[in-house]
């Protein structure tokens, strides 16, 4: 379509020229005493357009000259930013391949192309960037040469380069990075500097926080871990399962890290509601507490949301917390005796709720019931440290009734176990 307008045009522009010059019998009088010329005026015309496009172009060609130094310049310049970018990048990508060497070597090589522009005028825009990435990439190539001194100087380089308010994002980058050559120096404390230096939206993006979780695992903060765990489960930095995995695996450091029932129960406190509705810490909290020489009806207390959902618990689960409850049957109470029996009532054919129903009203000294249940239960119970003590109660009733023999069997059974 333009090129359609554009003949249009020209075959009105011939159209109007010859119009014009063709009927013109206009004519130029030049007098040069003692001659005179006379030239028409389509000629004049057509020798001034000659000499106007002849000026501008000596006036282009003279511009164009004068020009040459600027632009020889400018040549060497551009010449030396593409090797500056060069080196850069052959300094990437020899990081990459593991050629250490010579990706320090190449980085240097940028600082110096960088040195050699600034020091004729003609530095880049983005020049303290430029130095702090070929910095860091001396640095990290370093780090991986195990030359620690050569690491920490070209790291206080970058830093020098960069600023919170001047080039933040490459600023944000060391510093990660030494957090990170920290925490492979196995030093958590300088790792926790590092990133105490970040702004606060940097300091909770996903990398700084994985990085936070290893320092403070390294150092045994369990607290600070599982505070941060939790802030990574927000931020979907694991799948559901591990993110659950991990949470549980700290939460149960913190319990085992309390050496009294009064920081046991701190710690329980510290944990968040969907965190002690887990049945594996639940248990482990009970069970960590009456080892502690606690209060045994605190201890079913933190069990009870996990006894109310029983039924869905896997076996393994159900085993030890019938093994916790077994533990506190001294001090059950009337409340805890009918949850036992109601619950052994709705699924008579669990073999583990027939062992602590059995327990328990052996405990009540109620023989008759205990021995019935416990037998019912050693019959099918898979677990053998239950099966185990249920032939021992077993045997012991029967030494209690005065009858040997059975309690000889219940023994070898026990024994076998």
């Amino acid at each position: 379509m333009r090129a359609a307008l554009w003949l249009l045009v020209l075959f009105g522009v011939a159209v109007a020229v010859a119009l014009f010059a063709g009927n013109n019998q206009g004519t130029v009088t030049v007098f040069w005493p003692p001659y005179r010329l006379d030239l028409s005026l389509n000629l004049v015309l057509v020798l001034l357009l000659a000499a106007f496009l002849f000026l501008y172009a000596a006036l282009r060609a003279l511009a164009a000259l004068f020009d040459l130094p600027r632009q020889a310049l400018r040549w060497r310049t551009q010449q030396k930013e593409r090797g500056m970018h060069a080196f850069l990048l052959d300094a990437l990508s020899h990081l990459l391949a593991g050629r250490f060497i010579r990706a320090r070597k190449s980085a240097e090589g940028a600082l110096a192309q960088e040195a050699s522009l600034n020091a004729g005028g003609a530095g880049p825009a983005n020049g303290p960037q430029v130095r702090a990435l070929a910095h860091l990439l001396a640095a990290e190539s370093a780090h991986a040469l195990q030359d620690r001194s050569a690491r920490e100087l070209h790291l206080k380089q970058a830093l020098d380069q960069t600023g919170p308010r001047d080039a933040p994002e490459s600023h944000e980058g060391a510093l990660m990075r030494a957090a990170r050559w920290s925490l492979e120096d196995r030093d958590p404390q300088a790792s926790v500097a590092w990133l105490q230096q970040l702004p606060v939206g940097a300091g909770r993006r996903t990398l700084a926080l994985r990085m936070k979780l290893k320092s403070a695992r390294l150092a045994g903060h369990t607290g600070e871990a599982l505070e941060t765990a939790r802030l990574l489960a927000k931020h979907r930095a694991f799948s559901a399962l591990a993110a659950q995995t991990l949470v549980r695996g700290l939460a149960t450091e913190l319990l085992d890290g309390a050496h009294d029932p009064a920081q046991l129960q701190r710690a329980w406190g510290e944990l968040d509601p969907a965190e002690r509705a887990m049945p594996e810490l639940a248990i482990h909290a009970a069970q960590r507490l009456l080892a502690l020489e606690g209060d045994a009806q605190l201890a079913r207390e933190w069990l009870l949301p996990v006894w109310e959902r029983q039924q869905v618990l896997s076996g393994l689960q159900k085993v030890r917390l019938v093994a916790v409850l077994e533990e506190g049957l001294e001090s059950v109470d009337a409340d805890w005796l009918s949850r036992i029996e109601s619950a052994q009532r709705a699924d008579p054919r669990d073999a583990a709720l027939q062992y602590l129903a059995g327990m328990a009203c052996m405990k009540r000294q109620l023989w008759g019931k205990a021995q019935q249940l416990l037998t019912q239960a050693a019959a099918n119970l898979q677990d053998p440290g239950l099966r185990g003590r249920a032939c021992r109660a077993l045997a012991r009733l029967a030494e209690q009734r005065g009858d040997e023999a059975a309690a000889a069997a219940a023994w070898r059974q026990a024994a076998q176990a």
